[in-house]
């Protein structure tokens, strides 16, 4: 038995119909070089035959004094959570995602674990693909891409490898999060409140001069300043997914023709695909929108502490030349790290929960709309940098696929793998129509950057 803590409490209290707390990942791979052509039907026969299920995937919810706790499942229906399917003629992509966007508009059953794998057979060029779904209260995105690394490997000659919910555990492995959330970082300063005492005079400095330093410039990134967008109303329970590989040469290319990070460049096409696709909505703020970015404050190789901070990025949408938006979006990203250097791991935690705290109250209660602190996610999550394979097929992408919710209808998530980035969007169908454009958009931001940079 192992008691929720109450920030894992707090994603079951956010479910509800319209609104499915789970996170998932699409895995597209390649037959094998020789493989058979039900080389699917036969690796679906191995799987079955791992009947073993490991922590965390044993768990389900039971209470304990009214209070919800993760119970071993004595009577675990392997069968309910493996799912051997295939996709309907012809078998595109097209018809991948909208299988994905299906799947990840269900809930899951609370009486069963919360998590399912679905092995997809009947796409076309010798293809076949995973899709994973996992409750965010159960594992967060990043220690889910750690357990799909932990499935992988570099030796394509590998065989009889085990499916995730059968990984050997490792010691100390930790099913909890440690990345950046808005969630954790609220439920963090609630908790511990001893520990946090010491942070006190830095936090409330900082946050001093946020606030002074957004009274001087009105388009400064401050807790104050998002506005009111269509992407940011109530939402249905049906989602649209929508996915696509870049290469991580092209960016880097502009990241040094304009001296700006990776994370700078996709953030600069993120915001390069909102004001197209929200201008093409006749909806685009006169203000900018403003994005909730987390990214790495590490300086070194080390793996202890927490080194991640959630910047609000003023995307800067309204400003029509590509190059001058990605220039200060650089501009404010690293103006927020320049704070963060100065302060310790538990001060930017601190920091970072209060700055958010009005987009949480929002978010639960929809009672403050002028404390919409932001309007949508960009969430980078790092995959591996190798080519890997699963059992002989080789992973070609993966795209992860999050959480919408009410008044945060689009989630833009990616992640890095082998030379690529994989952009996984995930929004409200209703609320944000032809979303699936919004790639199109997303290569026509790129596009643009290259051309100013001369490339």
């Amino acid at each position: 038995m192992k008691p929720l803590s109450p920030t894992d409490q707090l994603f079951l209290w956010l479910e509800k119909r319209q609104q499915p707390m789970h996170v998932g990942g699409l895995q597209l791979f390649s037959f094998p070089e020789g493989a058979p052509d039900d080389y699917v039907a036969q690796l679906a026969e191995q799987l079955r035959r791992h009947t073993q299920v490991t922590t965390p995937f044993d768990r389900r919810l039971d209470t304990r004094l009214a209070q919800p706790v993760w119970v071993h499942d004595e009577h675990l229906d392997l069968e309910h959570h493996f799912r051997f399917e295939a996709l309907p003629t012809p078998g595109r992509i097209r018809e991948l995602l909208t299988f994905v966007s299906a799947e990840h508009s269900h809930l899951m059953d609370r009486e069963r674990p919360l998590w399912e794998f679905h092995l997809i057979e009947g796409l076309g060029e010798r293809q076949f693909a995973v899709y994973i779904k996992v409750h965010h209260a159960l594992v967060d995105g990043i220690s889910a891409m750690r357990m799909i690394q932990q499935m992988l490997t570099t030796n394509p000659a590998e065989r009889d490898m085990p499916p995730i919910w059968d990984l050997p555990v490792r010691a100390g492995r930790d099913d909890g999060d440690d990345g950046p959330s808005l969630w954790r970082s609220v439920g963090h300063l609630l908790g511990e409140s001893g520990k946090q005492l010491g942070t006190v005079p830095t936090v409330a400095r900082e946050l001093l001069r946020t606030i002074n330093d957004a009274r001087k410039d009105p388009a400064y990134d401050s807790i104050f300043h998002a506005p009111r967008s269509i992407l940011n109303q109530k939402i249905t329970g049906s989602r649209r997914f929508a996915a696509q590989s870049y290469s991580l040469d092209r960016i880097k290319a502009v990241c040094h023709a304009f001296h700006t990070t990776v994370n700078d460049v996709v953030t600069a096409m993120c915001a390069t695909a909102l004001r197209t696709y929200l201008m093409n909505q006749d909806a685009l703020p006169a203000k900018p929108l403003i994005a909730m970015v987390p990214v790495s404050l590490r300086k070194d190789d080390s793996s202890e502490g927490n080194q991640v901070g959630v910047i609000l990025a003023n995307l800067h949408t309204d400003e029509p030349d590509a190059a001058v938006r990605l220039t200060r979006i650089h501009q404010g990203i690293q103006t927020a790290k320049d704070r963060y250097a100065t302060m310790s791991s538990e001060e930017i935690i601190n920091y970072t929960a209060l700055t958010l705290a009005p987009a949480a109250f929002h978010l639960l209660t929809g009672m403050a709309p002028k404390w919409q602190t932001y309007n949508v996610v960009i969430s980078n999550v790092p995959g591996p940098k190798e080519t890997c394979y699963w059992n002989g097929a080789r992973l070609e992408g993966m795209y992860p696929v999050s959480i919408a919710m009410d008044r945060l209808a689009l989630n833009m998530t990616l992640t890095s793998y082998n030379g690529q980035v994989e952009f996984g969007l995930v929004g409200c169908r209703r609320t944000l129509p032809s979303l699936q454009r919004m790639l199109d958009y997303l290569e026509d931001g790129l596009a643009e950057l290259e051309r100013a940079a001369g490339l």
